[in-house]
């Protein structure tokens, strides 16, 4: 699903250049479930913003599902990511001006989806959410494991073949990072392949493998056995 060569990303400004990543080599089989760890400035997000088709690398290479991507055109990017990538972040990123239903429907406006088939979609992603009750309300009449829960709908509604989730419990009290985390489990255990970046080594221990950064290299991985739902 995704494998990385020798990638190294660094920003250049006219008095310093920082190496935010630094030849990183990984690997991540389809159906994975795993957990990107380490220090603040560490080049976790980084990471997964290169995995996500958001930046570019400054050099090395990027293959997903085969194909080697690292050069593509920010046009070619956009159009991976709208058919093939899923996206959860800390901050929910959620619209406010727009209802539940009209946040987790936007992805399928941008693919052109017909209106028939975008209903059945966002109803299917409500229900597996469980948050179909809160349709027709408004990003900010929402608890943060709600909201979390929508972005988690909004991300799945494509039905893409790889989630990114960039510290997705970060914002929410323990009761509620264990809820999204059994949510983004029973994702997986359908087939969905995530990287996820956290802090926590708790919520780690729900992925299958955990690769720890320092200083812009991958020092050390594990795997483990994967806590259940």
């Amino acid at each position: 699903m995704i494998k990385t060569v020798d990638l190294c990303k660094v920003y250049t400004t006219e008095e310093v250049e920082t190496t935010a990543l630094n030849r990183v080599n990984i690997e991540v089989t389809a159906g994975e479930f795993v957990a990107i760890m380490g220090p603040s400035g560490c080049g976790k997000s980084t990471l997964l913003n290169l995995l996500g088709l958001l930046d570019q690398p400054s050099s090395g290479q990027l293959f997903l599902a085969g194909t080697e991507v690292s050069g593509f055109s920010e046009r070619q990017r956009a159009g991976l990511r709208k058919a093939n990538l899923g996206f959860v972040f800390q901050s929910f990123n959620l619209i406010d001006e727009l209802t539940v239903y009209e946040n987790v429907e936007l992805p399928l406006l941008y693919l052109g989806m017909a209106g028939a088939e975008r209903k059945k979609r966002v109803t299917g992603a409500l229900d597996q959410m469980e948050i179909t009750h809160r349709r027709n309300h408004f990003p900010q009449q929402l608890s943060g494991g709600q909201q979390q829960r929508v972005a988690v709908a909004r991300a799945v509604v494509t039905r893409p073949k790889l989630i990114l989730a960039d510290e997705p419990t970060g914002n929410l009290d323990s009761s509620h990072g264990d809820e999204v985390m059994n949510l983004l489990l029973e994702l997986n255990k359908a087939g969905t392949t995530i990287v996820m970046v956290t802090h926590s080594v708790h919520y780690a221990e729900y992925c299958h493998r955990t690769v720890h950064l320092l200083d812009g290299r991958v020092v050390t991985e594990n795997v483990r056995e994967v806590l259940g739902v």
